[in-house]
């Protein structure tokens, strides 16, 4: 047997609902193998402030420098578990790659900020940190995201075209086709209008199972009013975008004239706007697509995955037919990201963000 090369990955994304981490073996020989995962909460209290930080309020400089050792703390809580489950050392992780929190994000401007405290991180836990992997794609001029399709191709690529879709609080997609460059993009929302209508109207953070929207009927009216209105939609790639577009204030500007709607029915009609717009950015940009791979949380919402069905008209599977668990596969990607970092392996992609050039992402802490 090959010796284990061992790295953590950690992943708090668009939704904050969690960390979301793996202890993986990325040995040359063989496919990732997954050691041990670990899912924590984010505490509340910490959860409304990365949601505060992405507007502008008072004192955030001190507010985000706070936000992100409470961060850091918790990511070094999800490490401790990974490595009392694998009964690995902290000695044996070659390095944890740590995305941080993203709470503002114009790559049009030359940024993308993420929350974290890296350094912090490597001093909790004695192990190497790689952290900051949109800063070198941007400088080039890219988008700085999405992050993983250097990732789906290593491990998802396939003699059929495929297309792999990531249902975070954002969507995103990546094209492998054979005999062709690496493509990916953000189509728009994902689960982060759901979770957002859902939470004010509900109390709860998400809708489980998509049970309360499949209780709605999607309003063609409505729908339609979404897609026309947001310019973003069409516009081509590259591109990306998140809580900075898509947030409450857009939802509620746009859902002013249908007031008479019920609860319910918005949300079958989020959930169809999600479905929608995926749809209509693989048909028209990788038409010739034969399959799609689901992961994020969205893969767990039984009503949105039926919407996908409808909508895209092909076969629609979870990543765990890979052995990727859905929830699982961002994190993976950050140890992953972590090793390419170390190997000097470029994972910045030109026909995926529009930058100038390919790109080593991250920066290093050591321990």
């Amino acid at each position: 047997m090959s010796q284990e090369v061992l790295y953590i990955g950690l992943m708090s994304g668009t939704s904050t609902d969690g960390v979301d981490g793996v202890l993986a073996n990325l040995a040359e020989a063989c496919r990732p193998q997954i050691r041990a995962h670990v899912s924590l909460p984010m505490p509340e209290r910490l959860r409304q402030e990365f949601l505060a930080l992405n507007l502008s309020g008072p004192n955030e400089l001190v507010r985000a420098a706070n936000a992100g050792n409470q961060l850091a703390r918790l990511y070094a809580a999800a490490v401790q578990e990974l490595l009392k489950q694998s009964g690995v050392t902290a000695a044996r992780v070659r390095a944890i790659g740590a995305h941080g929190q993203t709470v503002r994000h114009d790559p049009a401007a030359g940024y993308s900020l993420q929350i974290n405290a890296p350094a912090l991180l490597a001093e909790l836990t004695g192990i190497d940190v790689i952290a900051d992997f949109r800063a070198r794609d941007v400088a080039a001029g890219g988008q700085g995201a999405p992050l993983v399709p250097a990732f789906h191709e290593a491990v998802f690529s396939a003699e059929v075209p495929r297309a792999v879709l990531n249902l975070g609080g954002i969507a995103n997609v990546t094209l492998l086709h054979p005999g062709e460059p690496v493509r990916g993009f953000d189509t728009g929302p994902a689960n982060v209008l759901l979770d957002l209508w859902c939470k004010d109207r509900t109390g709860k953070d998400y809708d489980a199972g998509g049970r309360w929207g499949a209780s709605g009927r999607a309003d063609p009216g409505l729908l339609d009013a979404l897609l026309r209105s947001e310019p973003w939609f069409d516009a081509p790639p590259p591109k990306s975008t998140g809580r900075d577009l898509f947030n409450y204030a857009w939802l509620a500007k746009r859902l002013a004239p249908f007031s008479a709607l019920a609860d319910n029915d918005v949300q079958a009609t989020l959930q169809s706007l999600t479905a929608r717009t995926v749809a209509g950015a693989i048909n028209r940009y990788a038409p010739a697509t034969q399959e799609v791979l689901v992961c994020g949380g969205g893969a767990l919402n039984r009503a949105l995955m039926h919407d996908l069905e409808q909508e895209l008209r092909r076969p629609v599977y979870p990543t765990t037919r890979m052995d990727v668990p859905v929830q699982l596969v961002e994190a993976l990607a950050f140890a992953w990201l972590a090793q390419a970092h170390e190997l000097r392996k470029p994972a910045g992609l030109p026909t995926v963000t529009g930058a100038r050039h390919r790109s080593v992402l991250g920066c290093r802490y050591p321990a």
